[in-house]
């Protein structure tokens, strides 16, 4: 069998890797809505069993069709060129299988041993707008996967894997290959790659400041002023806030690894 895909170039910065992994999901939801992105969201997907930590990779996808029955019996997975298959067997080290299953979850995009095969390759996770069969298995292996519910009928019940690394829709966002991935406790969103460096950096800012609001409003202050900040008071007080940071904060690790 031919393994061998045209791909283009999907790598991404260690550094942009490493700030995504701090970063929500909604932050960078706004981040992107400031840029005039407003569907980027993967909607109604969640983790099956969170890791603990964000999902973050470029894109690799997987899009299926409705299932023909003349083409999509069990022997179909003899094929050796499976595109499921292949998918599995073809996604980089390092990145986020994607899956177009139409927000569809009568029938499973993949199952536990599938996932568990991308998990050993070195892949960063795994997303689909359908479901996942054998979910209880998949919540434990050590790869994060979103889905929107379990689904235990065979995917050829309903699916046909048919292109491989093409662009794609998933739970209504636009994927193409190479966008960057990042997924956290409540979701999933797709950031272009073409931005996502500067979407980090901004974030990383606009994360560090959202924790200096969350412990003033938990000690009682107003958010009139301070979110957003319009006061000068406010900023200088954040200023000086993160200045009392020791070394080990986020913020500090990440802008001491820049220089």
């Amino acid at each position: 069998m031919n393994f061998e895909l045209h791909l283009k170039d999907l790598t991404m910065k260690k550094s942009t890797r490493e700030k995504f992994q701090h970063i929500s999901v909604a932050t960078i939801a706004t981040a992107l809505y400031k840029r005039g992105l407003r569907h980027q969201v993967i909607q109604g997907v969640h983790p099956v069993g969170w890791k603990g930590q964000n999902m973050v990779g470029p894109a690799f996808t997987l899009r299926y069709v409705p299932a023909r029955e003349d083409r999509n019996g069990i022997e179909a997975f003899r094929n050796p060129e499976h595109k499921q298959r292949v998918a599995i067997e073809t996604c980089p080290e390092g990145h986020v299988l994607v899956m177009d299953s139409r927000k569809q979850a009568e029938a499973a995009s993949a199952g536990d041993i599938l996932i568990t095969r991308l998990m050993k390759r070195g892949g960063a996770g795994v997303v689909t707008d359908g479901g996942f069969r054998d979910a209880m298995n998949i919540a434990t292996l050590d790869i994060p996967a979103y889905h929107s519910r379990p689904s235990s009928p065979t995917n050829l019940t309903n699916n046909e894997a048919i292109a491989i690394n093409e662009p794609i829709g998933c739970g209504d966002a636009p994927v193409f290959p190479g966008d960057v991935i990042v997924g956290d406790a409540d979701c999933v969103i797709v950031v272009p790659a073409g931005i996502a460096d500067e979407v980090a950096d901004e974030c990383v800012e606009m994360t560090a400041f959202e924790a200096f609001v969350a412990e003033r409003v938990a000690t009682g202050d107003t958010i009139i002023g301070l979110y957003p900040c319009t006061k000068e008071e406010n900023r200088a007080a954040y200023e000086a806030w993160l200045a009392a940071k020791d070394a080990s904060y986020f913020y500090h690790r990440i802008k001491h690894d820049e220089h």
